[in-house]
């Protein structure tokens, strides 16, 4: 009968590439968190933005949202398809970034209900002057600059880092522009 069956082409869903799993590696297990970590963080800021609409909340600049939402998926997507899931991260970079989701939570924790990844002000509330609140007025924007960078040169992503951390860079500066706009009149400027 010539070949073994397991020397044979196998046929089905597979189309004759071998069965075996590839190894989960750290790239994989760091995509991963980052994606259920950005996802609760996006139900979270769901539920505030409605929570302060319902409240007489206004929201600023909805049309520049998508871009933000285009960017991290498209840094996200970049880092799955572009590195090599076996390529050993920077442990020290990849270190500093678990620092920053850490300040991340506190700055989210700061913020409370008033955190939401849009400009939703609600007109007569005090200004959050608790945590990283005290000492910056962008705290988040300035770890999402971080983030932006130093994830992909953990995983040795030069390229990565710098074009999505150029466009960010742009999208980040005018919407605090847009931001203080809307704050001014609640810090008396």
């Amino acid at each position: 009968m010539g070949a073994r069956a397991d020397e044979r082409a196998r046929t089905g869903i597979h189309g004759g590439v071998s069965g075996a799993r590839q190894p989960v590696t750290v790239l994989h297990w760091t995509l991963g968190l980052i994606l259920l970590q950005r996802a609760a963080e996006l139900v979270w800021a769901r539920r505030n933005t409605i929570r302060l609409r319902e409240l007489g909340g206004v929201e600023a600049d909805a049309e520049g949202y998508p871009y933000f939402v285009l960017l991290h998926a498209g840094w996200l997507g970049s880092l799955a398809l572009f590195v090599p899931a076996a390529t050993p991260p920077v442990w020290p970079l990849l270190g500093l970034f678990a620092l920053l989701q850490l300040a991340r939570f506190w700055v989210i924790s700061s913020l409370g209900h008033y955190w939401t990844t849009r400009i939703v002000t609600l007109p007569g509330a005090p200004l959050v002057r608790t945590g990283p609140l005290r000492w910056f007025r962008h705290p988040n924007y300035m770890l999402v600059i971080a983030e932006i960078a130093v994830l992909p040169l953990a995983f040795g992503a030069v390229a990565i880092a710098a074009s999505f951390s150029a466009v960010n860079l742009v999208l980040i500066i005018r919407r605090i522009r847009i931001e203080e706009s809307v704050l001014a009149p609640r810090r008396g400027l």
